[in-house]
């Protein structure tokens, strides 16, 4: 069983987390906000896997996630964060997942700001103001520094956990980009990644 020494974090802090883990559960028998199969795996596969993306960023102030959907990492994040003050903004476009989103930032107390909204309409409103920029299992990274390069050009870090596909994923984003990327490790699954991305600058 996980507890809050497993996971470096305060009692208060994992107790939050554990209200997540419980309304996720009730709620998924109706709204279907993750993969069932992941359900066996809440902790490991999503809170986990969400947490160490905070150690990444440890200056980080103002946060916006992308494509949130159950709120993983943005909202695993602001749990987290909640210590040290931590703003986290949270893009979905769904409606359901945006309503579970607002129950949890409410139960919990936490600084989560749901935007109900398409990422491209959102964005604008962050440049030059969102330290960090996240989204898990949105889009290839071709795609998301099309969506974030606005940001990361005014000195936004991305953080873009990433599967086994990282390498050829990189190499069709440097088609249109040229950007610095660090290749981190999962501390959850051997193959996946992290990647930090900084620096970018179009070819065009």
């Amino acid at each position: 069983m996980t507890t809050a020494s497993d996971l470096n974090v305060s009692r208060e802090t994992f107790e939050k987390l554990e209200m997540l883990e419980r309304e996720l559960r009730r709620w998924q028998a109706i709204k279907n906000l993750v993969g069932p199969a992941t359900l066996t795996q809440i902790w490991d596969r999503h809170i986990v896997d969400s947490l160490q993306l905070l150690d990444l960023a440890p200056g980080a102030g103002t946060w916006l996630d992308l494509g949130s959907g159950a709120g993983f990492p943005g909202l695993v994040l602001a749990i987290a964060g909640a210590e040290r003050g931590l703003e986290v903004h949270l893009v979905e476009s769904n409606s359901r997942k945006c309503a579970f989103l607002r129950h949890i930032a409410r139960l919990t107390g936490v600084s989560a700001t749901v935007h109900e909204a398409r990422l491209e309409t959102v964005v604008p409103g962050f440049i030059g103001k969102a330290d960090i920029v996240s989204a898990r299992a949105l889009a290839s990274l071709a795609m998301l520094l099309d969506w974030t390069a606005p940001l990361l050009k005014a000195g936004t870090i991305g953080l873009f956990p990433k599967g086994r596909d990282v390498e050829s994923e990189l190499t069709e984003a440097r088609k249109k980009w040229t950007f610095a990327a660090e290749i981190l490790p999962s501390l959850t699954d051997s193959e996946a990644r992290i990647l930090r991305i900084t620096s970018i600058e179009s070819h065009s």
